[in-house]
């Protein structure tokens, strides 16, 4: 059990916490960096004295953090200070995980990237003819791997097997204004699509379809500040009890309904204290059904227990880059060994934690390949 924190102010005044989405242009994908130094082996969370909980393992940036290195140019890099050439990430927005393959959508590049650390590769989806991709925020995956990517301009979901290979497409125009992102239940049935709607349209909800058939099946919430209503909702999670929380972001708070849309409970509100929110982006549960919510304007990610009570948080609002320094944070996902990838659009990042009693080469991503022989 995660102990919980004393409540504290947040760093960022209010003012700039309730202020508007930064706005910045993406680069050029192909970046030359040096290789990412370690970070110390004892950078974890929270903070001595308290008990550890989670510890940062490594950042990746872009296909030289997962593609090994031929042994022959690594030695040359050491020696000469060569810099490596690395496909980076221009404007990543969420990722999601299956078995070490890490699958991160670049709204940007239109696209989305995927390392795998086990194989050591970095590949793409939605950069072909077939299933092409327009801007993907939202993804997911199922158990069996398949990949579902919310496309903004596309007002869909389209749907990739593993490899990337494209399966079908659910939704379309008449049921989307505003896609922002997409949730598959545990069981692979059903399909949740996040509409945030707009200032000027009632059509904030979350849709719900079969996976499979691509049906739709019945709507959570309208527009509103009533429970179960929402105001811009962002993004949905799936509790190991079933239960769905999601984030509505014009509200500052978590809503939970049933498996069948039966409005539960809520928790957070509007305010700069820890357990507050004031840019909340996408939340993630993982295998004890605790519940993780993205902040942008405080940089971090709060977690709290299945029934709302804040256990900890992980990360702060900085202009410098580092371990678990964040500028405009936005996806969350938890994988199966309950590891922790946070995404970070300003930085072009993901940060990955693991649970500090899970070895470093314990679970899928724990399994890495050698430096490549000439």
């Amino acid at each position: 059990m995660i102990c919980l924190l004393p409540k504290k102010t947040m760093c960022a005044p209010l003012a700039f916490l309730l202020s508007g989405v930064l706005l910045f242009a993406g680069c050029a994908p192909v970046q030359e960096r040096q290789p990412t130094k370690a970070a110390p082996s004892q950078l974890v969370y929270p903070a001595p004295p308290d008990p550890p909980r989670f510890i940062y393992e490594r950042t990746i940036y872009g296909s030289a953090d997962v593609v090994p290195q031929r042994s022959d140019l690594a030695l040359k890099r050491a020696l000469t200070g060569d810099m490596e050439r690395s496909e980076g990430l221009a404007k990543p927005y969420a990722v999601a995980v299956h078995r070490g393959r890490i699958f991160v959508s670049d709204s940007a590049e239109r696209f989305v990237k995927v390392f795998d650390v086990g194989e050591g590769t970095y590949t793409k989806i939605g950069d072909d003819d077939q299933g092409p991709l327009v801007k993907p925020l939202g993804l997911d995956v199922d158990r069996m791997g398949n990949v579902y990517v919310a496309d903004a301009s596309n007002k869909a979901v389209m749907v990739y097997n593993r490899d990337g290979k494209f399966i079908r497409k659910i939704g379309g125009s008449k049921y989307f204004e505003r896609l922002s992102s997409v949730t598959v239940d545990p069981v692979g049935q059903r399909v949740l699509v996040t509409d945030i709607g707009g200032v000027s349209s009632d059509q904030h909800k979350i849709r719900v379809f079969d996976a499979l058939s691509g049906n739709h099946l019945f709507d959570l919430g309208k527009r509103g500040i009533g429970p179960g209503e929402f105001n811009l909702p962002r993004d949905a999670a799936v509790g190991k009890n079933g239960n769905i929380y999601i984030v509505d972001g014009g509200n500052f708070r978590v809503q939970v309904f049933d498996r069948d849309g039966k409005y539960l409970q809520s928790f957070g509100s509007v305010g700069k204290q820890l357990g507050n929110f004031a840019r909340p982006k996408e939340i993630a549960t993982d295998s004890t059904g605790n519940v993780y919510v993205v902040d942008a304007a405080f940089g971090n990610f709060q977690i709290f227990s299945p029934d709302g009570d804040l256990l900890m948080y992980i990360g702060e609002r900085s202009e410098r880059d580092g371990p678990a320094n964040y500028m405009l944070p936005s996806g969350i996902y938890i994988d199966e060994d309950d590891r922790i990838y946070m995404v970070d659009q300003w930085f072009k990042k993901i940060d990955i934690f693991r649970p500090y009693g899970l070895a470093a080469e314990a679970g899928y991503l724990g399994k890495r390949p050698k430096p490549v022989a000439k």
